[in-house]
């Protein structure tokens, strides 16, 4: 049993903090900015909640974050009240946050000055993940920092890889991120294809799935879109927050993508037909205006 810190307690937080308490059985304090979510959390799961970061940290061997971006990632971890001015010597500091390389780097400099380790450590696998305890996690930072941590992240994965240096865990994200903008985007065409078509989409899908089309939004995604149903799943509004992290980095690194630039303001679309909340896989009900 670790004495950990979970700070931020959203959709994914949440449950992940839980997965930390219950499967793994570690000794967890949360913050969160809105405090009655962490109060929540304690009458839910035990353990306790502290009013600041750097109080949720103090004295923990690890110390999670899964916030919105990189201000507030920055908000949570620098400054008096921040969770760097309390870690101690040789713990671990594991961000869940989807940010950039560039504050990761930052961050993992910053907590080598100070004697302890960083890694950045994005997830995917989506709110049913997180609450399943099924997440895949891509991780950038040091070898002997994460054979530490590794066991700890396990109780809420599947799946975690150490990626690189720091940054490489944020610079796989994007990769994952990239990825399925391409394959929502396609997904959602050729439904709207098949029903142009007066196809069976069902009867379709359970063809194409088995084959070289098959993708896991083809597979978890289709039903819901054949139904025009979006209320749940991965925002529209985190989906383009992620989008824009990709396409700042593809400018810093010279990386041309041009099908991730077209389907983000696709995405943009979606919002401005009042989407901001609805699942990735509504770019169909963009085509079906």
């Amino acid at each position: 049993m670790a004495k950990v810190a979970f700070l931020g307690l959203g959709v994914m937080g949440y449950p992940m903090a839980g997965h930390l308490k219950n499967k793994g059985g570690h000794d967890v304090t949360v913050y969160n900015r809105t405090a009655e979510k962490a109060a929540k959390w304690v009458d839910e799961h035990g353990g306790a909640h502290a009013a600041t970061p750097a109080e949720a940290a103090a004295g923990k061997d690890f110390v999670f974050c899964c916030v919105g971006n990189d201000d507030d990632l920055r908000a949570v971890t620098l400054g008096q009240d921040g969770a760097f001015a309390a870690m101690k010597a040789g713990a671990v500091f594991i961000d869940n946050t989807t940010a950039s390389a560039e504050v990761a780097r930052d961050l993992a400099e910053a907590a080598e000055k100070a004697g302890f380790g960083f890694l950045d450590a994005p997830v995917s696998g989506g709110q049913a993940g997180a609450e399943n305890g099924v997440l895949t996690v891509m991780v950038g930072g040091e070898q002997a920092t994460f054979d530490t941590a590794r066991p700890v992240i396990e109780a809420y994965a599947k799946m975690v890889g150490l990626m690189g240096p720091a940054g490489a865990g944020q610079l796989t994200k994007m990769i994952n991120q990239i990825c399925i903008a391409g394959l929502v985007q396609g997904l959602a065409e050729g439904i709207h294809f098949g029903k142009k078509a007066g196809l069976d989409v069902e009867k379709v899908v359970d063809v194409i799935s088995k084959g070289a089309a098959g993708s896991w939004q083809m597979e978890n995604r289709h039903k819901t879109m054949n139904q025009g149903s979006y209320d749940f799943g991965f925002a529209v509004d985190w989906m383009r927050k992620d989008l824009g992290i990709c396409l700042t980095e593809a400018e810093r690194n010279g990386a041309k993508l041009p099908v991730t630039a077209l389907v983000d303001q696709f995405y943009k679309d979606v919002q401005d037909m009042g989407g901001r909340r609805w699942d990735t896989s509504s770019l169909l009900a963009r085509l079906e205006r």
